[in-house]
């Protein structure tokens, strides 16, 4: 009787999926903790070097400038050489951010301090770009949750890494470094850590592998064409891009102003930040379930499902602004919602084109998506001074109804 072959190509390639998948899990992680212990001292150190609160807002706009300015350069790299790589250099990059952050905050320059917030937003990129990443070898069945799974662990390095505030200061008070700036050496830590997980484990790397594959079988040659050519070419994946940048859009603008909203109608800081953390825990929380969803009826469904949420959540902002308790049911409605339309639109965006073109879709999404979320937070503070919080949320219902109308009729199948 002929022995059976060990070794069967298809089960090879699931295993490497999710050999790929646990390796992109831990560096989202580790990148989630660099960026969640950084997120609050951005600004508290923008306002201690700069002498002013007025410049507080600047961390946030620097570090989501500097995520949508290296999005397509670190997605030309994957092309190029690979996600190992582009995500290594990621990591790399975000390091020499936090390091000109501690070194502006020695040398008390602001112009250096925005440098280094802009640098860190590659932490940013590459957790995007991760993702991405996810897709690169998973199966049609299978792609959205996989993808999914990666951004579920980002929960754990958001909800660790604004921990890490005090034990962050206790070290940098033990290196001799200013006030502020122990979690920016947390973050060089976590990046590091994150570019070795990279460097020796995503071996093989699985996008050179799928663009291989698809060289091999005639339909996956490398395209010299740009993201935006990319863009230009493909309607499907225009509806990608398009679903993903305005749902993040959505997302910032109502989140961004609740803070203000709430404590502007006598709200304590403590239900201010118990609501943030449910919209936090809205977004992510539920990822996987969203993934099975869209592996299991399809992306368009998902998306639209999203949309509803977003819907709910702005017709209840709308309605029932005076009451603290609905606005935070509202922010949970409005985390599920992106979190929908974020995982389905990113599966969309995976598949829109063939994986040689991929990376510089991808990057080109992430760029808008960043540039999206930023337009979005500093349009909705004059609509929230000239409408209030109500005519906000009325005002975002626009953009859920351009997204529901991209996904009108039937979408077509994907790109293998």
């Amino acid at each position: 009787m002929a022995a059976m072959h060990p070794t069967d190509p298809a089960a090879q390639r699931r295993a490497l999926q999710r050999r790929v998948v646990r390796v992109l899990a831990l560096g989202q992680v580790l990148g989630g903790v660099g960026v969640g212990a950084t997120l609050a001292l951005g600004a508290l150190l923008v306002t201690e070097v700069s002498g002013s609160p007025a410049w507080s807002g600047m961390a946030a706009t620097m570090n989501t400038l500097g995520a949508a300015l290296l999005a397509v350069p670190l997605a030309r790299l994957a092309r190029a050489r690979g996600r190992r790589i582009s995500l290594s250099t990621g990591a790399v990059t975000a390091m020499a951010g936090a390091s000109v952050t501690i070194g502006a905050a020695v040398l008390t320059s602001f112009p250096v301090l925005l440098l280094g917030l802009a640098l860190l937003g590659a932490g940013s990129a590459l957790n995007l770009q991760s993702r991405f990443a996810a897709t690169d070898l998973a199966a049609d069945d299978t792609r959205a949750r996989d993808l999914s799974l990666v951004v579920w662990s980002t929960t754990i390095g958001a909800v660790l890494g604004p921990n890490l505030f005090v034990p962050g200061e206790l070290l940098g008070r033990a290196l001799g470094l200013p006030e502020l700036t122990g979690g920016f050496v947390i973050a060089l830590a976590a990046q590091a850590a994150g570019a070795l997980v990279y460097l020796t484990a995503l071996r093989p790397d699985p996008l050179l592998l799928a663009v291989a594959e698809g060289e091999a079988a005639g339909t996956g040659r490398p395209s010299p064409a740009g993201g935006l050519a990319v863009l230009r070419s493909s309607a499907p994946a225009r509806r990608a891009v398009l679903t993903v940048a305005l749902s993040h859009a959505v997302m910032v603008a109502l989140m961004s102003m609740t803070p203000v909203h709430l404590t502007g109608h006598g709200a304590s800081l403590g239900l201010v930040g118990l609501t943030i953390s449910l919209h936090v825990a809205g977004m992510y929380a539920l990822a996987p379930v969203f993934g099975w969803l869209a592996d299991r009826f399809g992306r368009r469904p998902v998306v639209l499902l999203g949309q509803t949420a977003f819907t709910a959540s702005l017709v209840l902002a709308w309605l029932a602004s005076a009451a603290p308790a609905l606005v935070a049911v509202s922010l949970v409605l409005l985390g599920l919602g992106w979190s929908a339309s974020t995982v389905a639109g990113s599966a969309l965006v995976a598949e829109a084109v063939p994986p040689a073109e991929r990376p510089q879709l991808q990057g080109v999404s992430d760029l808008f998506m960043n540039l999206a979320g930023a337009a979005g937070g500093a349009l909705a503070g004059p609509v929230l001074a000239i409408v209030g919080f109500d005519g906000l949320s009325a005002a975002l219902l626009v953009l859920v109804a351009a997204v529901v109308l991209l996904h009108r009729g039937r979408q077509p199948a994907p790109v293998a």
